[in-house]
C-alpha cells in the first residue's frame, strides 16, 4: 500500500500507455484511466472529491472554446477543395511545366503538396489525391517505385507543419498560445523542410538519373505548332508581375511605416498575384495572343490557390483576421471556388459536412478525456513527477529538449499527432515553460518531429491512405498499354526511410538555429520597464479620459 501512495502517478502514466498499446479507443483510455485512478486517489485520501467538481466546468470551458472552431473551418476548407479538382489541374499543370526535367514530376508532387497543405491542411487529402493523379504517371515513365511513394507520402505530411495546420491549432491551445504565432513560427521551418525534399529529388537525379527520367517528347503538353512550350511567355509575364509588384510595395511602404516582415510579404505576393492574373484575363478577352497557352494555364490553375491562400494566412499575418474567422472566410472561398470550376454538388457538401462533423468530434472526445487524465494526474501530483523527472535530465535545457525529441520520436511510431498533442504536450509544456523555452519555438519542434509519425513504418497513417490507392496488382498502363508492376508495401516502407532522416535534420535544425522559429516576435513592440511612471499628475494618477482630477472624485 505504502509503494502504491508513493508511485500512484507513473503507475497511472504507464496505465494508460498499456491501455493504448493493447489498442483501446485514446479518448476512452484517457476518461477511464483519469476516473479510476481519481476514485483511487481519494480511497487513499491523495485527492479531495472536491476536484472532480471541476470537471462539468473544464468540458464546457472546453465546448466553448472558440480558438477549437478553426479545426472543423480548415477541415471543411480541405475536403472541399479535394472535391474541387484543384489537386488534379495544380499536378497536370506544374507537372508539365518541370516534367521535362529529371526528377521533374518529383519536384511537381513536392511543390504541390506544399502548395495543397497551405490551402487544405489534411493530409489524407493531400497524399490520395496526389497518389491517385501522380503515382500512374511517375509510373508509367519509369520512375523508382521506392522514390515515387516516398515523395508523394512525405509531401502529404507537409500538411502538418505548413500552416493552416490543424496539429498548430491544437499545439498552440494546449501550449496557451497564439494560434497567429505558431503560424508565423512555423512557416519557415515548413516551407524548408519542402525545399529539402526537392534537394534530395535533385542529388537523386544527379547520382541515380534512371531512377527520376524526364518526361519523353511525346507526354509534354502545350507544344506550339513550332515545337515551343512557351516558357519565354511565362518568364516574362513573370518578370513584369515581380516589377510590378515591386513598385506596388514600394509606393504602399513609403506610406506604410513599420511594417513587420511577414506583412511585406504577403503585400508582395498579393501584388504579383494581382498583376498576374490581370495581363492573363486582358490577353485572353481581348485575344492579344501574347502570352503561350502554358503561360495562361499557370496563371489560371496557380493564382486562385494562391488568392485562397491570402484569404486564410494573409489575413491571420496582417492582423485583419483571427485564426478562426480566417478559417470561416477560407470555407467560404473553397466553396466559392467549387462553384466557379463546376465541381460543387450538394452530395459532396453533405460528404464533406459528415467528415468534417466526424473529425471534430473525434479531436473533441480526445480532449474531453485528456482534460478527466489531467485532472486526476494533477490531483494526484503527477504533474510534480513529470516535472522532477525531467528537471533532472543531464545536460539542463538542452538535455531536456534532446530526451523530449527522441522520446516524441519513438512515441510516435505508435500514435498519431492528435494523440501526441493530448498526451504529452500538457505534461511537458509546464515543465518547458519553467526552464523558460519560448513555447512557440517549443510547439513547432514537437509538431515537427510529430510530423514524422505519419511517415513511420509500420504504422504511418500517410504509408497507409497511399497504400489504399497504390496498384496492387500488375495491370496494363491506358496510355502506353505497358504492362506496369504492382507497388509493394515493402517498397512503399522503404522510400519513406529518406524522408524520414530529412525530417530528424530538420528537427536538429530547429534545436541549433532557434531563430528559425522565433523570427515572429522580432516585429513585436516592446516596452522599457525603466520607462513605465505610475501616479506622476495626482495622488492616483491620470483618469481614463486624460484629465488629472482624478484624485479630486475621491475627495
Amino acid at each position: 500500500m505504502e509503494f502504491l501512495v508513493d508511485n500512484l502517478a507513473p503507475i497511472m502514466f504507464f496505465n494508460l500507455i498499456v491501455f493504448l498499446l493493447l489498442g483501446f479507443p485514446v479518448a476512452f483510455s484517457l476518461a477511464a484511466t483519469g476516473v479510476l485512478y481519481g476514485l483511487v486517489a481519494i480511497d487513499l485520501n491523495l485527492m479531495s472529491p472536491l476536484l472532480f467538481q471541476a470537471l462539468p466546468q473544464r468540458i464546457f470551458g472546453i465546448v466553448g472554446n472558440d480558438t477549437l472552431l478553426a479545426v472543423p473551418f480548415f477541415t471543411f476548407m480541405g475536403l472541399i477543395l479535394e472535391r474541387s479538382g484543384m489537386a488534379e489541374d495544380l499536378l497536370d499543370t506544374v507537372g508539365q511545366l518541370f516534367g521535362p526535367l529529371r526528377g521533374g514530376l518529383a519536384i511537381a508532387v513536392v511543390f504541390v503538396g506544399a502548395l495543397l497543405a497551405a490551402t487544405t491542411g489534411v493530409v489524407s487529402a493531400s497524399v490520395i489525391s496526389m497518389g491517385l493523379i501522380s503515382l500512374p504517371i511517375m509510373l508509367r515513365y519509369g520512375y523508382d517505385r521506392r522514390l515515387a511513394s516516398g515523395v508523394i507520402a512525405a509531401s502529404g505530411t507537409l500538411s502538418q507543419i505548413i500552416p493552416p495546420s490543424l496539429v498548430l491549432i491544437i499545439l498552440a491551445d494546449q501550449l496557451g498560445r497564439s494560434i497567429g504565432d505558431m503560424y508565423r513560427g512555423a512557416m519557415l521551418p515548413g516551407l524548408l523542410l519542402a525545399g529539402a525534399y526537392m534537394a534530395y529529388v535533385f542529388l537523386v537525379a544527379v547520382v541515380r538519373p534512371g531512377h527520376v527520367p524526364a518526361l519523353p517528347p511525346e507526354a509534354r503538353g502545350f507544344v506550339d505548332a513550332r515545337g515551343h512550350r512557351g516558357l519565354r511567355s511565362l518568364t516574362v509575364l513573370t518578370l513584369i508581375a515581380a516589377a510590378a509588384a515591386y513598385w506596388g510595395s514600394d509606393y504602399y511602404f513609403r506610406s506604410h511605416t513599420d511594417v513587420p516582415v511577414d506583412e511585406r510579404v504577403v503585400i508582395v505576393l498579393l501584388i504579383w498575384g494581382a498583376a498576374a492574373l490581370a495581363m492573363a484575363l486582358v490577353n485572353r478577352f481581348l485575344r492579344l495572343k501574347l502570352l503561350s497557352a502554358l503561360a495562361e494555364r499557370v496563371v489560371f490553375v496557380m493564382i486562385p490557390p494562391l488568392a485562397l491562400i491570402f484569404l486564410v494566412l494573409g489575413t491571420i499575418f496582417i492582423g485583419v483576421a483571427t485564426p478562426t474567422e480566417g478559417g470561416a472566410m477560407g470555407a467560404v472561398g473553397a466553396l466559392i471556388m467549387a462553384v466557379s470550376r463546376g465541381r460543387f454538388s450538394w452530395k459532396q457538401l453533405r460528404q464533406a459536412m459528415e467528415s468534417t462533423a466526424r473529425l471534430s468530434c473525434f479531436v473533441v472526445f480526445i480532449l474531453v478525456g485528456s482534460t478527466i487524465f489531467s485532472l486526476s494526474f494533477r490531483g494526484i501530483n503527477g504533474d510534480v513527477w513529470v516535472e522532477q523527472l525531467l528537471l533532472h535530465v543531464p545536460g539542463g535545457e538542452v538535455g531536456f529538449l534532446i530526451v523530449v525529441s527522441v522520446m516524441t520520436f519513438f512515441l510516435a511510431f505508435f500514435l498519431d499527432f492528435f494523440e501526441l498533442a493530448f498526451i504529452i504536450v500538457p505534461l511537458l509544456g509546464p515543465v518547458a515553460d519553467k526552464m523558460g523555452i519560448d513555447l512557440i519555438w517549443f510547439g513547432v519542434l514537437l509538431a515537427v518531429n510529430m510530423q514524422t509519425s505519419f511517415v513511420h513504418p509500420p504504422f504511418g497513417f500517410a504509408l497507409f491512405y497511399l497504400r489504399s490507392v497504390a496498384p496492387k496488382e500488375d495491370y496494363r498502363d491506358r496510355v502506353t498499354g505497358k504492362l506496369i508492376a504492382k507497388v509493394t508495401t515493402a517498397q512503399i516502407y522503404w522510400g519513406s526511410i529518406p524522408f524520414i532522416i530529412i525530417q530528424i535534420l530538420m528537427v536538429a535544425a530547429v534545436l541549433a538555429f532557434p531563430g528559425m522559429v522565433t523570427h515572429y516576435k522580432s516585429d513585436a513592440p516592446t516596452v522599457d520597464p525603466a520607462s513605465v511612471t505610475f501616479g506622476q499628475d495626482s495622488a492616483f494618477g491620470l483618469d481614463s479620459y486624460g484629465s488629472d482630477d482624478a484624485g479630486g472624485a475621491f475627495q
